[in-house]
């Protein structure tokens, strides 16, 4: 059991700054208000403004972070409890942790491994098939953080799914504006954005780089083609879903899909987020419609698979330093 400490929160927010976010902008703000409160505030700065002008990624990638940051505190003995929204009239003030004494469980620990080995890798995965009832399973670890995952299964829906993640490729691919912002995370900085390295030809691609995350420039067909080959057969699809479509549900939207990414990262299995099709307008309200019959907001779809045993593992993306991140 451990009693609360600015140490103890430090190491809180430490990682969760691990936490995914979109181009790896990192685009939140901490500040200890005391040993037993921690406060996360959006930074603005940090948001993009032409694929997200809203700030949905940015809600969401501040939701997985919060998540990771609840993982942690459990993992060290603390007992987290999370208020979203606190000050309903500061927008940017996102959330509170409260920190109490606790008593680690193995999950705690198990779930802080897969945060501290958790990797975003976007080669292909192998062909073999994602179970249906294994989806079902992984889907089961958004339940209690306010949003819903829902394994896209049958082959109509599916089919129709991966149709506007084409749409939504393109009509980005078109867009001089939204290319100009992608540039600008790659190769960034040694603390944010992606690596060169992970945004050349011969590395994993970035989906939000090129509409063909896979092949290289010379292999890429046309923008439809390449966007059809993004999800394969054997890919498991799912989506994670909220009934409304507020900087809230964003939250809580991000916040479920860290509990489904730890959870897959346990279970050997790989993530990766296909934003774009909620990034558009048209495609985000065509997945609501026609894929979830208006009774679902989709906030970010994401694909499942296995990776190749043999494969060499990814260098975690940089983060920048705590101090750069935190409040007085």
């Amino acid at each position: 059991m451990s009693t609360p400490t600015r140490t103890l929160a430090l190491r809180v927010i430490e990682l969760a700054c691990r936490a995914p976010s979109v181009l790896n902008t990192q685009p939140w703000r901490w500040r200890v208000v005391d040993d037993a409160t921690v406060d996360l505030y959006a930074d603005r700065q940090r948001q993009l403004q032409v694929s997200d002008p809203s700030g949905r990624n940015l809600a969401i990638s501040c939701g997985a972070a919060l998540h990771h940051g609840f993982v942690a505190a459990q993992a060290m003995s603390l007992t987290p409890t999370i208020e979203l929204m606190p000050s309903p009239e500061d927008r940017d003030h996102l959330a509170r942790i409260t920190l109490s004494s606790g008593v680690p469980t193995d999950e705690a620990r198990d779930s802080l491994q897969a945060l501290e080995t958790r990797r975003t890798d976007r080669r292909r995965f192998t062909s073999w098939p994602i179970p249906d009832s294994r989806l079902a399973q992984l889907a089961e670890a958004a339940t209690g953080w306010g949003a819903h995952a829902i394994p896209i299964i049958d082959v109509t829906t599916r089919f129709r799914a991966e149709r506007l993640v084409e749409s939504a490729m393109s009509a980005q691919a078109s867009d001089a504006r939204y290319a100009e912002e992608q540039v600008t995370w790659i190769g960034r900085s040694r603390v944010d954005g992606i690596p060169m390295a992970h945004a050349a030809p011969h590395a994993p691609d970035l989906p939000s780089i090129r509409p063909n995350r896979f092949a290289s420039d010379a292999e890429a067909g046309s923008a439809a083609e390449a966007a059809a080959r993004v999800v394969d057969s054997s890919d498991g699809l799912v989506a994670i879903c909220s009934a409304a479509d507020d900087q809230l549900a964003w939250l809580r939207a991000g916040e479920a899909l860290s509990a489904v990414w730890l959870r897959a990262t346990r279970e050997g299995l790989s993530i990766v987020p296909l934003s774009q099709v909620i990034e558009v307008d048209e495609t985000r309200e065509a997945l609501h419609e026609d894929v979830f019959d208006g009774m679902a907001r989709p906030q970010v779809l994401i694909r499942v698979g296995w990776l190749e045993s043999t494969r060499t593992s990814l260098r975690r993306t940089p983060r920048r330093p705590i101090a750069e991140v935190l409040e007085d």
